[in-house]
């Protein structure tokens, strides 16, 4: 596929107007060509969003008229958590490629059938799926799973992401507040960690075990009307450890009520031979070797001095829009192009997907029944 690619947002709240500017930032070779959202105040900001008369797209209040349109090679799916799988199902069915947002769905069941959907679908139509992950391209992040697996730190034992950030950002009618939307949040915020992770040991784990809570966020909120108000019910702290059949390990240090931080995002990889560091958003990323770390003798050396460790800056001078990911969404956006055009497979497919989400799902498992959870317990072995 040479052509321009047409582009449907379906969804246009933040993220969705996130997709449009990517798109529009690539230029030539992609187009916007309609949008969905029955929210108007949101179509009516991804509207304003057009360069030009000529790049305004047709608006649609309902995703199934702009399926049904013929206006779209590819599709965007930016809506609630919750309703990803609705959608995902009525996209499977019209002839178009899928680009979803995380997390793919908030119930293994939903995940599972989509699986399934796709699967019969690949035996016709055999358009592409993609679940949007865009953290792994980041400048310094992608440079560090490079790096790690050149082997520049040898075999890896751990890694482990600290994300120390604000609390949740205001949606439309504020759904993010509760678990039964985002799908909670070692779903709705930690699949993106759950799947670097993945991708950096190049294995599944067998287990997690985490603990957390809401100790500090929207405590004083209260929605719906008197007598029958809800209460936020999303975790803003947590640890999680995951194990791996090769012993590594990997854990998660979520903490949303820690603005006042430099880099808050902090990922560490290491392995027999040395450390990997990336920093979020400095872009800075650390790599030091261990001096002579096969002498018994030399493990006496001190630690914390800096020595041999570089630290250096990456930014990929092509990006051209930076936005809200560290112009990890406009890289995302170029390879799902590339991979329309050359009929490649997707990056992150639904199962890959659907295995990040199992995690955060089995980490408030173990929150809630304070125990190790195994993944075999939340989802089925093979996905």
């Amino acid at each position: 596929m040479s052509k321009t690619i047409r582009y449907g947002i379906i969804g246009c709240g933040s993220m969705g107007r996130e997709h449009i500017e990517n798109l529009y930032a690539m230029g030539a070779g992609v187009v916007v060509n309609a949008i969905a959202d029955p929210h108007a105040p949101s179509r009516e900001a991804a509207l304003a969003l057009a360069r030009t008369p000529q790049d305004r797209p047709q608006a649609f209040d309902d995703h199934r008229a702009l399926l049904q349109s013929g206006l779209c090679d590819a599709v965007v799916i930016a809506t609630p958590n919750h309703t990803h799988a609705a959608m995902l199902r009525d996209a499977l069915a019209a002839d178009v490629h899928i680009l979803t947002e995380k997390p793919l769905v908030t119930r293994i069941e939903d995940g599972l059938d989509l699986l399934a959907r796709e699967r019969g679908r690949e035996k016709g139509r055999g358009k592409l799926v993609w679940v949007a992950q865009e953290y792994r391209y980041m400048p310094p992040v992608a440079e560090l799973v490079r790096l790690a697996h050149e082997g520049a730190v040898g075999r890896i034992h751990q890694v482990s992401v600290r994300e120390h950030r604000e609390p949740f950002y205001p949606k439309v009618g504020d759904w993010n507040r509760f678990s039964a939307n985002t799908g909670g949040t070692l779903v709705e915020k930690c699949c993106h960690y759950f799947n670097l992770m993945e991708l950096i040991l190049r294995e599944r784990p067998l287990s997690v075990y985490a603990s957390g809570g809401q100790r500090v966020n929207h405590l004083d909120e209260r929605y719906g009307r008197p007598g029958a108000e809800q209460v936020p019910d999303i975790l803003d702290s947590a640890f999680a450890v995951l194990e791996y059949e090769s012993g590594a390990r990997a854990m998660l240090d979520l903490c949303m009520f820690a603005e006042n931080t430099v880099d808050n995002e902090h990922i560490t990889v290491v392995g027999d031979e040395g450390k990997l560091e990336s920093l979020l958003p400095s872009l800075t990323l650390r790599h030091g070797r261990r001096e002579d770390w096969g002498r018994r003798e030399a493990w006496g050396q001190p630690s914390g001095t800096g020595r041999g460790v570089s630290v250096r800056r990456v930014w990929d001078t092509n990006i051209k829009y930076a936005g809200h990911h560290f112009g990890a969404s406009y890289i995302e956006h170029q390879r799902f192009a590339a991979a329309v055009r050359e009929g490649r497979p997707a990056e992150i497919d639904l199962a890959e997907g659907l295995r990040a989400v199992a995690v955060g799902l089995a980490a408030h498992k173990s929150i809630d029944e304070r125990r190790v959870v195994a993944m075999s317990e939340v989802l089925p072995p093979g996905v």
